[in-house]
C-alpha cells in the first residue's frame, strides 16, 4: 500500500461537523491535503460544515462516529468496510470515542494504516482517554497540552509528540477589518437589543464550562458602574440544551440585564462579529487547551479578555497580557474590561503561528509515520 505513490490517502474522524475548533481543524488540513495532491477524505455524522469540506476538495462519508452509548459500537463493522475499501495511508482521529471505534475496526484490516492523533483538549486522564496518545503520532495543540500529556502520560516517547499550534489565517481574519455597511444594518435589524451601546462577544458552545455565568455578571458588574454595555453570547443556542439556555435566561433577569444580553447559536460570520465587537471575551472555567477565538479577535486587532490558565491563558500571556484575568475573579474581570472600554489598549500586530504553518506541519507528520509504514524496497 505505501510504496506504490508519494501521494497519501488520508482519513479523517471526528463525531460531527457542526461547530467548533476541532472540526474547523479538520476543514483546513483537508483543504492542505487537496492542494498538494493528496486524497482527502473525512467520515463523521455530518454537520453544517460538510459543504464547504467538499468545496475545498475533499470527501464526506457519513457514519456517527459521536454516539455515547453502546450503541455506538455498531459502528465498527461500517467502519471497517468503509476503511478497507479506502485503504487509507493515515487515518487521523480527532476524539476519543472515534479513536476507540477506528483502534477496534482496524483489528479486521489485512494491512493496518497509520494512526496519528490530535489532543484538542485536556479531556480527564484515565484509559479511555488513553487512547488519544496510543497512536503512532501525538499531535498536541499547545504547550499546555503537551505538559498536560507529559504529566498524565509520562511513558509516550518524546518522539511521536510533535506541539502544532493551531493556526490563524491573517487573510481571513485582518487586522482593522471592518464589517460593511450592509453587514452591519443586517446586524442590527436582527439583534436590536445590542446596537447602541459598547458591545461585549463571548462565544461557546451552550455548555457550562464555557463561563457564561461569569460573562452576565460581568455585564451587571459593568452595568452598575454606569456602562452602556451590551452582551452576545454566539453559540449558546444549541439543540439538546434547553434546560442550559433557560437557566442562562433566569439568571439574566434576576441580574437585571435581560434586556441587554442576546443568546443566539452560533454564527458563520465571526470575523465580522470580532471586528465590531468592543472586547472578545474567553470565560472558560476549565482550562481550555488552546483557545483559537483569542488568535482570531488578536489577529483582527480587537482586544481579548480571558481567565489566565490553560491554552487561553498561555496566549494571552504571550500575546496580550493586559487581557489576563485571575481564574473566575469577577471583580479583577470588571476592572479589565471597564479599564479597556474607558482606555482602549489595542494589541499590537499578533505574532503567533499561522494556519499554513500549522498545514505544512501537519503534512510533515503525515509524510513521517507513512514513510516508518513502508516495507523496505
Amino acid at each position: 500500500m505505501y510504496g506504490r505513490s508519494s501521494h497519501l490517502t488520508v482519513v479523517q474522524l471526528i463525531p460531527a461537523l457542526q461547530a467548533g475548533g476541532a472540526e474547523r481543524s479538520v476543514l483546513e488540513i483537508g483543504r492542505a491535503l487537496t492542494a498538494a495532491g493528496h486524497r482527502s477524505l473525512v467520515i463523521s455524522a455530518g454537520g453544517r460544515l460538510v459543504e464547504a469540506l467538499q468545496t475545498e476538495g475533499s470527501e464526506h462519508l457519513t457514519l456517527d462516529l459521536g454516539r455515547k452509548s453502546l450503541r455506538s459500537l455498531a459502528a465498527i463493522l461500517p467502519l471497517r468496510r468503509q476503511l478497507a475499501a479506502i485503504q487509507p495511508d493515515i487515518v487521523h482521529v480527532r476524539s476519543r470515542l472515534p479513536a476507540w471505534l477506528a483502534a477496534l475496526a482496524m483489528r479486521g484490516l489485512p494491512s493496518r494504516p497509520a494512526v496519528v492523533s490530535t489532543v484538542h483538549g485536556l479531556n480527564s486522564p484515565g484509559r479511555y482517554s488513553s487512547i488519544m496518545v496510543r497512536a503512532d503520532a501525538v499531535i498536541a495543540v499547545s504547550d499546555t497540552v503537551r505538559d498536560y500529556i507529559g504529566t498524565h502520560y509520562p511513558w509516550l516517547p518524546d518522539d511521536r509528540l510533535t506541539v502544532i499550534p493551531r493556526g490563524v489565517d491573517a487573510r481571513a481574519f485582518p487586522r482593522g477589518h471592518q464589517p460593511s455597511a450592509a453587514w452591519l444594518a443586517d446586524w442590527a435589524a436582527r439583534f436590536p437589543r445590542l446596537a447602541g451601546g459598547r458591545l461585549l462577544v463571548l462565544p461557546g458552545r451552550g455548555t457550562r464550562l464555557k463561563g457564561h455565568r461569569h460573562g452576565l455578571e460581568l455585564l451587571a458588574r459593568l452595568r452598575a458602574r454606569g456602562l452602556d454595555v451590551r452582551l452576545w453570547m454566539p453559540g449558546v443556542v444549541e439543540p439538546g440544551r434547553e434546560a442550559y439556555l433557560a437557566e442562562l435566561k433566569a439568571l439574566a433577569s434576576e441580574l437585571g440585564v435581560a434586556e441587554q444580553v442576546e443568546f443566539s447559536p452560533s454564527q458563520t460570520d465571526i470575523r465580522e462579529i470580532f471586528a465590531m465587537a468592543d472586547i472578545v471575551l474567553q470565560l472558560s472555567d476549565k482550562p481550555e487547551a488552546l483557545g483559537r477565538t483569542v488568535l482570531e479577535g488578536l489577529s483582527l486587532g480587537r482586544p481579548v479578555v480571558g481567565f489566565a490558565h490553560g491554552g487561553v491563558g498561555e496566549l494571552l500571556v504571550r500575546h496580550y497580557p493586559q487581557g489576563a484575568v485571575p481564574l473566575a475573579d469577577a471583580e479583577a474581570l470588571a476592572n479589565t474590561v471597564a479599564g479597556l472600554l474607558l482606555k482602549p489598549q489595542p494589541p499590537l500586530p499578533l505574532q503567533a503561528p499561522d494556519l499554513a504553518a500549522m498545514q505544512a506541519a501537519t503534512l510533515r507528520v503525515y509524510a513521517r509515520v507513512a514513510a516508518a509504514r513502508r516495507p523496505p524496497v
